[in-house]
């Protein structure tokens, strides 16, 4: 019992103090009124308390074990409590150690369906930062750059916080004619721009259809431009067209 009465004490004097201290610093003993004075809210800096005498040096440490998540599986949820004052992005700055490689899971962990490999990831969603849909997984670290491919692939675009995605295809024009063949990519509900380069070159040609009709049948995209049909001259032509689902 008398224990238990010295106990209680300390965990209201250790609440008190975290509350009155906005900062940790886990390599020293300092006060609080030394500590807030802090920028960092977290220092773990190294130290030769730490290290020791042999040798005493501030620059032998130890490391941050970060959290560490199987992006082929994880599902970001929210279907708890909490203070939109104090976390009002919620899910946009998520960081992770990614173990797995493999895709992401379909719904539930943004665009869904994406690439991943290990490495550290964090959750982008700036222009919907409480919802999960529309928002993707990037590599820390990572190029921004977006690779053109075949396949389809998620642009660092997006309007009224919809994902652009694009892809790379192929068409030939027969010379006589200004309708070409550019299927609708799987999903596709509206047409955000398309970039067209002479096969070989990668020298673009166009940036404009006169117009575009969302089907996978042959002639669906008249070229020229919004006020002008044009004929291509006969030859095979790459494109990157870039849509909204």
């Amino acid at each position: 019992m008398k224990n238990t009465y010295f106990l209680i004490p300390c965990i209201i004097a250790t609440l008190l103090g975290t509350k009155v201290s906005a900062q940790v610093k886990g390599n020293q003993t300092l006060g609080n009124s030394s500590i807030n004075l802090s920028t960092a809210f977290f220092d773990a800096s190294s130290s030769t308390l730490w290290n020791g005498a042999s040798p005493a040096a501030t620059n032998v440490g130890k490391g941050f074990l970060f959290p560490r998540a199987d992006l082929r599986s994880l599902v970001l949820t929210n279907s708890g409590s909490f203070l939109a004052s104090n976390n009002p992005n919620r899910f946009d700055g998520i960081i992770v150690y990614n173990t797995a490689s493999g895709t992401t899971p379909a719904t539930g962990s943004g665009i869904g369906n994406q690439t991943v490999a290990p490495g550290f990831y964090y959750f982008s969603n700036p222009g919907s930062p409480t919802t999960v849909a529309t928002g993707q997984w990037i590599p820390l670290g990572g190029s921004p750059k977006v690779n053109f491919t075949n396949s389809e692939v998620a642009t660092n675009t997006l309007v009224n916080n919809a994902q652009v995605y694009a892809i790379k295809g192929q068409f030939t024009a027969t010379g006589s004619s200004t309708a070409v063949d550019i299927p609708s990519p799987t999903g596709m509900t509206a047409l955000y721009g398309i970039t067209i380069y002479k096969a070989g070159t990668n020298t673009v040609y166009d940036r404009s259809l006169y117009s575009y009709t969302l089907a996978t049948t042959a002639g669906n995209a008249i070229t020229g431009s919004p006020s002008m049909s044009v004929v291509y001259p006969s030859g095979t032509y790459d494109y990157v067209i870039e849509y909204l689902k």
